[in-house]
């Protein structure tokens, strides 16, 4: 790893945020401009997502890259859940299956912006992995639960509803086969828009959660060892798995990292927003800050320039 990694920008503007929570700096973004900054960037490389799977049209290899990503995400929640069941409950445990099945936007956002500043490349459609990795390990949670319980009101079918009409997976998804079927002469009247800002956007974006994340952090002493260690060293162990399978089905280098990236991060806001109606015996105060509070620092300072490192070696 290089220690100019570190300097980064949109690294140091997280940094920043962090800083401005622990001086009690009295600076906030208002909330209505961190959710527009939120949905411009899932709107933005949703835009660049279906682009580039417009330019290179669906192969096996792709179909097996996605396929690979979706059953790790299940597996990932599958363990987590029986990891945990007997020490935190049914719905807690549930909740960080669901949490750490499903993926971090904005790490993603992050790593490609990594990629970019390495000249690395990778597919478009790796997009397409992030918004099928975001509701199915929701799903599987909320099913852990309504196994146990049967008396759950929530359909399968509302459930599933819900979960890909929620503000960021619509967002995502919509912006992603727009990107598919637009005139691509004409997509480059906005891209001044979608992409020129975007690494700025992300700075703002980034400053504004780490204020957040060091407001989480002073929750983390709750949290009990066994589940702190969790957050502190699954990203490692998830990011080695899916480098695994990035090797295995023979993955581009950038294809790998971001498949690591994904496997390695937890959700934030997909989660909660979905458990927050279909399971309030969950308790927030459990996996919001373990997933923000110490794995989304841990990828972002460490993780992604870490597993650039591991995946360099294996594949050079």
């Amino acid at each position: 790893m290089n220690i100019d990694q570190f300097l980064n920008p949109v690294i140091l503007f997280f940094f920043l945020g962090v800083l401005a929570h622990f001086v009690k700096s009295d600076f906030q973004l208002p909330q209505p401009i961190t959710k527009f900054i939120s949905y411009y960037l899932l709107m933005s490389i949703g835009l660049k997502g279906g682009y580039e799977l417009h330019e290179n049209a669906f192969s096996l290899s792709i179909v097996t890259i996605l396929l690979v990503c979706v059953a790790g995400s299940l597996f990932t929640g599958w363990y987590v859940f029986h990891f945990f069941k007997k020490n935190l409950g049914i719905e807690n445990a549930a909740g960080l299956a669901a949490t750490y099945g499903s993926v971090s936007a904005v790490t993603f956002i992050t790593a490609v912006s990594f990629l970019e500043q390495q000249g690395i490349d990778f597919g478009g459609y790796m997009v397409a992995a992030l918004a099928l990795m975001e509701f199915p390990a929701i799903i599987q949670g909320i099913f852990f639960v309504r196994k146990n319980q049967p008396d759950q009101q929530l359909g399968f079918r509302q459930l599933v509803f819900e979960t890909l009409t929620h503000g960021s997976v619509f967002i995502l998804l919509g912006s992603f086969l727009i990107g598919l079927i637009s005139d691509h002469d004409l997509m480059q009247g906005i891209k001044p828009f979608t992409q020129d800002i975007f690494k700025g956007m992300l700075c703002f974006f980034l400053l504004d959660l780490g204020i957040v994340a060091g407001h989480r952090m002073s929750f983390l002493s709750k949290l009990g060892k066994k589940v702190i260690l969790f957050g502190l060293f699954s990203p490692f162990i998830h990011a080695v798995l899916f480098i695994s399978f990035a090797y295995v089905v023979g993955a581009s280098a950038g294809d790998a990292l971001l498949m690591a990236v994904l496997g390695a991060s937890a959700s934030y806001i997909a989660v909660p927003a979905a458990f927050r109606t279909a399971v309030p015996e969950a308790d927030p105060g459990l996996y919001v800050p373990l997933a923000l509070g110490i794995t989304f620092p841990v990828n972002i300072l460490i993780g992604i320039p870490l597993y650039h490192s591991v995946i360099q070696l294996l594949w050079h």
